[in-house]
């Protein structure tokens, strides 16, 4: 593994710092960019256990693939710094602002449950 992780890839080291904070068992949970290092095998591996881990707490996720959260209570769209738009993803995508042109410019068909972005 070498000193401080230093032989581990990106992926394998977002991997430890995610079973790290979901065995601390806090009732809030941040995730940055969780799956962006990952294949996309991986990805959905992580996202479907990351699905059964957010049950019961609050979660925070920023990401910048639409995949990520597809299946977000509610999504907070930002633009230099400041909140743009809120919502669910199906609401957003139809809204006519920022996340459907994120939506649209990405390829993101809104029933693509593979989360191709």
């Amino acid at each position: 593994i070498g000193e401080r992780g230093q032989a581990l890839s990106g992926g394998e080291r977002q991997r430890i710092a995610i079973a790290r904070a979901v065995l601390k068992g806090s009732p809030i949970l941040l995730l940055d960019e969780a799956t962006s290092a990952l294949d996309n095998e991986t990805e959905a591996r992580i996202k479907r256990a990351l699905d059964r881990i957010r049950q019961g707490r609050t979660t925070f996720i920023i990401a910048h693939r639409l995949s990520t959260v597809r299946d977000a209570d509610r999504i907070l769209v930002m633009d230099r710094g400041r909140i743009v738009e809120s919502g669910r993803f199906d609401e957003l995508a139809r809204a006519g602002g920022l996340f459907q042109r994120l939506v649209t410019e990405g390829g993101f068909a809104q029933s693509d449950e593979t989360g191709a972005d």
